[in-house]
């Protein structure tokens, strides 16, 4: 089903570079028409979980028609569960969440050790299961989920995409163009690598 609106939230670190994946998607979507938003979350070098939850909670709100997409990469997909879990589900037909970090390597890193919002698994299962067409994309030589995400994943009742050798989809890894996501949020079809 082709969605109406779409949010694209990035990761730690992040500056929304042109030549990113979810940059190029973004064009991409707005090129063919659909209501893409796509913010600068505050501070990605030193975030606050706070402000970047009312943000993306306040963008979630703000999402137009009947076929509402959210694609979280990396830190923001901690957000998106945080969210999902609170709420018990979000008013979105599909959730795509991109190379997530651990909670071991969140909690190693000061300024985004408050990104683990403390949830156990069974919570997220049970959110994730309420919510439905939750899926999940990751490499099995991600630096921030070393091994990949995919057993984790699937313990969840997500959808799981699992990639070989992709590293953490990010454009140091050459994720530019990504042609199978855009197909994904156009057509629901299966992710690969780019």
């Amino acid at each position: 089903m082709r969605p109406s609106s779409v949010l694209i939230l990035h990761g730690w670190q992040n500056f929304r570079p042109p030549g990113h994946w979810q940059h190029v998607l973004a064009d991409d979507l707005l090129a063919a028409g659909l209501d893409v938003r796509y913010p600068q979350l505050p501070d990605p070098d030193d975030p606050a979980r706070a402000l970047w939850s009312a943000l993306v909670e306040r963008e979630i709100a703000g999402l137009t028609g009947p076929h509402r997409l959210v694609i979280a990469h990396s830190l923001a997909t901690w957000v998106v569960l945080d969210l999902l879990v609170a709420a018990g589900g979000l008013d979105v037909e599909r959730i795509l969440l991109a190379a997530p970090v651990t909670r071991e390597v969140l909690a190693a890193n000061p300024p985004i050790a408050a990104f683990d919002p403390g949830l156990d698994d069974a919570r997220i299962r049970s959110a994730v299961t309420s919510q439905g067409k939750v899926h999940l994309v990751c490499s099995d030589d991600d630096p921030y989920w070393p091994g990949g995400a995919a057993a984790w994943a699937g313990s969840l009742g997500a959808s799981v995409h699992p990639l070989t050798g992709q590293g953490h989809l990010a454009l140091s890894d050459g994720y530019g163009r990504w042609d199978s996501v855009r197909s994904w949020v156009l057509d629901d079809g299966q992710i690969g690598p780019r």
